[in-house]
């Protein structure tokens, strides 16, 4: 953690006042570190202090620049609305004094501040239907306001992040270079990843990429990324440092990965998994209430080829890692990336089994919109 007084001193650069002492650490991302600070003023605004891992983010400008364009269309989107808040419905950034959105501390390190939205909540695992439907309308929502919104104006901030060619590449090297010496312990998933791997190129291949559009998209649709209120309502989608143009398959996928696990996704014992179904339907029917109107035909088919995708995904990159180090997730102790590659295999395994159930639950509520399906 970093000490107080360099907290201060990072703090002072933005246009805020502080209370260092109610300083304390904040949330279970992956990526970055996040602390609360509370205001000074008791009337004001309480406020999230981010340090941004500079070694995933390497253009933390263009970063930046990328977050600003999605925060002042959706605000844009939400007061056009009679009963929208934007304050409280999108987040907002701190200035900084030189009238930047982050600051460059003297040891190299890279910070931004946003306001912390009260009564607010966030869950890791979703405990309810409610919640699921909460969280595919925040994020149908958030596609939908964004669906206008031109995405090669925006930064490709992590280049190929969701390439799984470029992924399965990354993965070869690791076994290549095997720093470690741990692949020898890892063959049998790298042996079921391979098996998978060409269906799984379904959106690198040249049909998909034509018939499918390019949309603004959040791709780290973790359920922890929508901020619910005091009634378990969808208020605020959050962590938009990954927003680039993407495919709405993506969202949907990654989403669905983190819903419908009844276990958490580095759970120890892969065999205690299971799929919710109850809640990937409630997701779908909330993200096809705000997003229907806009998919068209190729999307809508394609949302579950994003539903294997990103947990298969999701285990070749913890496997990469795990190989390669441990260099790009926190881990809380050594073999934790192996874990969690074997349980987001595991999850993988359970929605291939499932996918033409998972099909007709979307098209039975796609049903809803279009008569086609």
């Amino acid at each position: 953690m970093q000490s107080v007084k360099n907290i201060a001193e990072i703090a002072d650069f933005f246009n805020c006042r502080v209370d260092i002492a109610s300083l304390k650490k904040f949330g279970s991302g992956h990526i970055n570190n996040t602390y609360f600070l509370k205001n000074t003023d008791a009337d004001g605004p309480d406020y999230l202090l981010q340090q941004i891992n500079h070694r995933v983010f390497t253009d933390v400008e263009k970063l930046t620049a990328n977050m600003c364009r999605v925060i002042d269309h959706l605000k844009s989107k939400v007061a056009a609305r009679e009963s929208g808040c934007a304050e409280k419905e999108v987040m907002t950034l701190i200035e900084g004094r030189d009238g930047k959105y982050f600051y460059q501390d003297n040891r190299g390190s890279y910070w931004r501040m946003c306001i912390f939205l009260r009564d607010t909540k966030t869950y890791d695992l979703v405990e309810t239907t409610k919640q699921a439907f909460e969280g595919g309308k925040a994020f149908g929502r958030f596609q939908n306001m964004l669906s206008d919104m031109r995405a090669e104006t925006l930064y490709e901030v992590i280049p190929n992040f969701h390439n799984i060619e470029s992924r399965l590449s990354a993965l070869r090297q690791a076994v290549e270079d095997d720093p470690l010496k741990r692949v020898s312990a890892v063959r049998a998933q790298l042996d079921y990843i391979d098996g998978h791997a060409e269906e799984m190129r379904y959106f690198q291949r040249p049909q998909q990429q034509s018939a499918l559009p390019k949309r603004v998209t959040h791709n780290d649709t973790k359920f922890n990324n929508v901020l619910l209120n005091e009634l378990d309502e969808a208020q605020c989608v959050i962590d938009l440092d990954t927003v680039m143009c993407g495919y709405v398959a993506y969202d949907f996928g990654d989403a669905i990965r983190t819903i419908v696990n009844t276990r958490a996704e580095d759970e120890e014992d892969p065999e205690k998994i299971g799929l919710n179904i109850p809640l990937f339907k409630a997701y779908t029917k909330g993200y096809l209430q705000e997003a229907g109107g806009f998919l068209i035909d190729a999307e809508v088919r394609s949302l579950i080829m994003g539903v294997l995708l990103l947990p298969y995904m999701q285990a070749v990159r913890f496997l990469t890692d795990h190989i390669s180090g441990d260099t790009y997730f926190k881990i809380k102790f050594e073999g934790h990336n192996l874990q969690r590659t074997k349980a987001q295999l595991r999850l993988f395994e359970l929605l291939y089994e499932q996918k033409e159930e998972l099909d007709r639950i979307v098209a039975a509520e796609m049903s809803n919109y279009w008569k086609e399906f």
